[in-house]
């Protein structure tokens, strides 16, 4: 199925949508419950306010991108990755 310049609002349950593509395409409000996003790739998007819970990350991988306002568990990430590299940059290099 192919949808191009369309609004559209899809109810999909119990469906397999993999190896689908979207491109410049509006998810504003949408809602993800019990799904499997293995193998995602992610580039170019905004997901300012975007809620997580009970979700494996593992392996997940996060670059280039804003971390203000970020928290993992209540913790903000910028302060994270400043405690991260004030103990792991040498002394005398900061």
């Amino acid at each position: 199925m192919e949808l191009h310049q369309t609004k559209q609002r899809l109810d999909v349950r119990n469906s397999d949508l993999s190896g689908s593509v979207f491109n410049d395409v509006n998810l504003a409000g949408c809602n993800f419950d019990d799904i499997n996003m293995s193998g995602w790739r992610v580039s170019n998007a905004n997901v300012a306010g975007l809620h997580l819970s009970n979700a494996n990350l593992s392996g997940v991988s996060i670059s280039e991108c804003r971390y203000e306002g970020m928290t993992i568990e209540g913790i903000a990430v910028t302060e994270m990755m400043a405690a991260y590299k004030a103990a792991h940059t040498p002394k005398g290099e900061a």
